[in-house]
């Protein structure tokens, strides 16, 4: 029979691999969105926005686990940040999963509509976000403080292919008023992701603080 630290560390454990699980459905469903929108393919929009339950269910259930973790073995500092960072990162998961539903609706919003341009700046948003986000899981898997830096630096290329997406965009609203309410919808995808960098930010530096006790000061 396990010792009750045994068995406490492997509850810590399931916790652990059940964020992670929700962290990978999450890349899928930025992911799903993202080329929905591109190929303006409305099975695929919906798929994700049905998925964003699954997601939302998780997020109850681990915070319940931390809940009755906390409840029940009453965890003093280390212990306490594992599961106080693992509440805070599933919240960042959850938003995340939220903005890949929002991108989702919004290629059912205009997929009778020829697009304004070919999507080119905002696919990559997506891939640069989801990268952050893969390597933001993986540093909070090994407690890797370099990785976590490095999502952190990665978040300035999102901020800047989203500020020249908003310049496109306002350009062409200005020369052709009849754009206007696509170019509107694709600023608020290309928003979306700039918010899913910031959360993949959120993540990694929860886990330096996870792994140091350090919190990062906001610029």
């Amino acid at each position: 029979m396990p010792s009750t630290r045994q068995g406490y560390n492997q509850e810590l454990e399931a916790l652990r691999q059940e964020i992670l699980q929700m962290g990978h459905m999450v890349v899928r469903a930025i992911e799903e969105a993202v080329l929905s929108l591109s190929t303006q393919d409305r099975a695929l929009a919906r798929k994700v926005m049905e998925g964003d339950d699954a997601i939302d269910g998780l997020e109850i259930d681990i915070e319940d686990k931390c809940m009755v973790l906390i409840a029940r073995q009453q965890p003093l500092a280390r212990d306490l940040r594992i599961i106080g960072t693992g509440l805070k990162i599933t919240t960042d998961l959850e938003r995340m999963g939220d903005h890949a539903y929002d991108i989702a609706k919004i290629t059912l919003k205009i997929a009778d509509e020829p697009l304004i341009k070919p999507l080119m700046d905002i696919p990559r948003m997506a891939k640069l976000a989801q990268k952050m986000l893969q390597d933001s899981l993986e540093a909070y898997t090994t407690l890797n403080v370099a990785q976590s830096e490095e999502v952190c630096q990665a978040d300035d290329a999102v901020d800047s292919l989203y500020h020249q997406v908003v310049r496109e965009l306002l350009t062409y609203m200005m020369e052709k008023p009849a754009t206007i309410s696509q170019a509107t919808q694709i600023l608020f995808v290309a928003r979306y992701l700039e918010r899913i960098a910031d959360h993949a930010t959120n993540i990694a530096e929860w886990t330096i603080y996870l792994a140091t006790g350090e919190r990062l000061r906001k610029k």
